[in-house]
């Protein structure tokens, strides 16, 4: 075998290049590169909602109020009532409608309420000391003299009890031309204490006294008692009761919960104030710092 041979050979012996075109590989798809925001959230911007014809805020200036409370203040109506006339359109300010919520004027300002010029009223908180024999109910041809006989001559106003008394329950008894006082102390959250002397017609048994203190169900409703105890130097029948509510049915139910019959019943104080200086049948008008005091309670 000559070299030339072998050599063809050992050529064949390898693997011969192809001439045939390589199949085109499939292109991979191509994905979106991120970019630097993709994935984040955007921030949400904030919404301030407007309330509907809300004017806008600004500092109250000392001579100013709102202008429902300006109309409560006339005795029109309430707050409430107030602004479901502003929106309506039936009130101006200075001849010019205003339906604004929230609107400011000053007691110099002319107000129109549907027709008629409001006279704002100086707000009048009375204490009386009220004495046997004279209530609170407003009916006519009652049989008993009704409160307001004994403020004669106190104010102008119109005012009005914070609370009712009958006829029998005697001691500290507010009057006011402020609605919104009178409507305060009439819910049951308000938090001001009430301290009453009741008279029995039998003492009270120690575990009564007791049963009491711990709180009771009353026609449905449960009467939270802050204090109960004796009178110190009085016989067991005069006791001392404290609690929230100013409706004196309470205290008199409390006691007939447990078959007692109430004799009397002196309210010896009303959210801080007490009968110092103050005797049976007696008035005065309360102090700026004790009309602050009231409010904040």
């Amino acid at each position: 075998m000559n070299n030339k041979e072998g050599n063809n050979k050992r050529s064949g012996s390898s693997r011969p290049s192809s001439n045939k075109p390589k199949p085109a590989m499939a292109k991979r798809s191509q994905k979106p590169k991120k970019t630097e925001t993709a994935g984040k959230a955007k921030p949400v911007e904030e919404v301030v909602v407007k309330k509907p014809n809300q004017a806008p805020k600004r500092q109250k200036a000392s001579d100013e109020l709102r202008l429902n409370k300006y109309i409560s203040n006339s005795g029109a109506c309430s707050r409430r009532d107030a602004d479901i006339y502003i929106q309506s359109g039936n009130v101006k300010v200075n001849g010019i409608p205003v339906t604004e919520m929230g609107y400011l004027v000053k007691l110099t300002d002319v107000v129109n309420f549907d027709g008629t010029i409001l006279i704002p009223e100086k707000k009048v908180y009375i204490l009386l000391n009220k004495p046997k024999n004279f209530t609170t109910a407003l009916e006519e041809h009652a049989e008993h003299r009704n409160v307001l006989e004994l403020l004669r001559g106190a104010t102008t106003s119109r005012i009005a009890p914070v609370g009712r008394m009958d006829k029998n329950t005697t001691g500290l008894l507010l009057l006011t031309n402020d609605t919104d006082m009178i409507r305060k102390f009439g819910l049951p959250s308000q938090k001001s204490s009430k301290i009453y002397q009741v008279s029995l017609d039998k003492n009270l048994k120690f575990e009564d006294l007791e049963k009491i203190q711990k709180g009771m169900m009353i026609d449905g409703h449960r009467v939270a008692v802050e204090e109960v105890s004796y009178i110190d130097k009085e016989p067991k029948s005069e006791v001392g009761l404290k609690l929230k509510s100013s409706n004196v049915k309470v205290v008199r139910a409390i006691f007939e919960h447990f078959e007692y019959d109430v004799l009397r019943i002196d309210r010896v104080a009303f959210a801080g104030l007490t009968k110092k200086n103050l005797p049976r049948g007696n008035f005065r008008v309360l102090t700026d710092q004790e009309i602050i005091n009231l409010k904040n309670v």
